[in-house]
Parts: structure tokens; sequence; C-alpha cells
């Protein structure tokens, strides 16, 4: 696996293009969640992705403090469905919290989970913020990491 963290203008057309693609076979057709994915705030984010022979097979995006949350955030998580039940959630998520702490130190982290991930996130160091909300349809929960 090859681990990329990289900004907008580095990711170039193909590798956007082939992000855009999975986000939207995951978060759309998957999860049969019909919302506008390009919400203008990749061009400000750091792009994290796991790629195998040219394909992506993991990706998060790492949203600067100020943007979405007072804190940086990281969200978009995923993994393309053929690569899951190995630990490859367990080491983007991993991988997201370095590349965070590494642009941002000595500040906590915020995400915004599918409310059945929160187990998968509990087990990483966040800790939920209030109460389940509706997000496109999907039970959604805030949750934090400190620093």
């Amino acid at each position: 696996m090859n681990w990329h963290c990289e900004d907008f203008d580095a990711l170039g057309v193909q590798r956007l293009y082939a992000l855009l693609r999975l986000r939207a076979e995951v978060f759309v057709v998957e999860q049969r969640c019909f919302y506008v994915d390009a919400d203008g705030l990749d061009p400000q984010c750091l792009h994290l992705s796991g790629w195998q022979a040219g394909v992506p097979l993991a990706y998060a995006r790492l949203v600067p403090p100020g943007l979405k949350a007072v804190a940086p955030c990281i969200g978009r998580v995923l993994t393309a469905p053929a690569a899951r039940a190995c630990g490859l959630g367990h080491e983007l998520v991993s991988r997201s919290l370095a590349a965070c702490a590494t642009h941002w130190p000595g500040q906590g982290i915020t995400l915004y989970a599918q409310a059945h991930l929160r187990n998968f996130y509990e087990r990483h160091g966040f800790a939920a913020v209030g109460d389940v909300f509706d997000e496109d349809g999907i039970p959604h929960l805030r949750m934090d990491k400190k620093a």
C-alpha cells in the first residue's frame, strides 16, 4: 500500500478523479445517500489516500481548523468495498490522526461519524459529544479527540 497525504493542487486530475469516484461509489451509491459531495472544502483540505496497483483503497479528508469546526476535522473516511475487513480502516484513522498531529500540532480533532461507527472511533480515542443528529438521512454523531 502506498500512502499519500497531499493538498488539493498536488493530487492532479487523474488521482482526484479516482478519489472522487471512490467517494461517490461509497457515499452516494453504496449508502444510497444523495448529496453534493463537492462541497467547496476540498481545495482547502489535505487528502490522505492509500493506493495499491494504481487504485485508491482508502481515503480521508483532513479539514483545517476553523473551516468546519474549531479543531481540525477528519471526514469523508472510507475504504473501498473490496478492501474491507482487513484492518485498513483502522490504519487509515491512525494515519489521519498522525497527519493532523503533524500539520496542526497540539490541537484536538473533531469528526462527524455515522452513529453506527461510534465504537470504531472510540477505539482511536474519540468520545461522543451531544446527541445523534440526522445528516442527509443518516444518523450521525459528533466525536472529539482531545489533544
